[in-house]
C-alpha cells in the first residue's frame, strides 16, 4: 500500500465509498483485499467518517459480488471518467 500514488488512493478511497462498486472490483483493478482497503480507509479517514462508512458496508450485499443478485446493475461514479488520469486523449 505504500506504493500507491495519490491519485490511486483518491481512487481507491471512492470506489470504496461507492455502494454499488465490490470489493472485488478494487482488488482487481489495485490487488488490495478488503482487508487491506479497510485498512486503508481507516488510515486515511477521520474516525468519524471511518465509523460511518463500516457501519454501511459491513455486510451490504452490492460491495460483495457473492451476495450480490443479478437484479444490480454495474454502476459508477459520475465523475469516474473525468479525473485527468481517466480522460481519453
Amino acid at each position: 500500500m505504500a506504493n500507491l500514488e495519490q491519485g490511486d488512493l483518491d481512487r481507491i478511497i471512492e470506489m470504496a465509498w461507492e455502494d454499488r462498486t465490490p470489493f472485488e472490483a478494487i482488488e482487481q483493478q489495485f490487488g488490495l483485499a478488503e482487508s487491506q482497503v479497510i485498512k486503508l480507509m481507516r488510515a486515511n479517514l477521520k474516525p468519524g467518517s471511518f465509523k460511518r462508512w463500516r457501519e454501511r458496508v459491513t455486510g451490504r450485499a452490492t460491495k460483495h459480488l457473492q451476495l450480490r443478485g443479478f437484479e444490480v446493475g454495474r454502476g459508477h461514479c459520475a465523475t469516474q471518467y473525468k479525473a485527468p488520469q481517466y480522460r481519453q486523449r
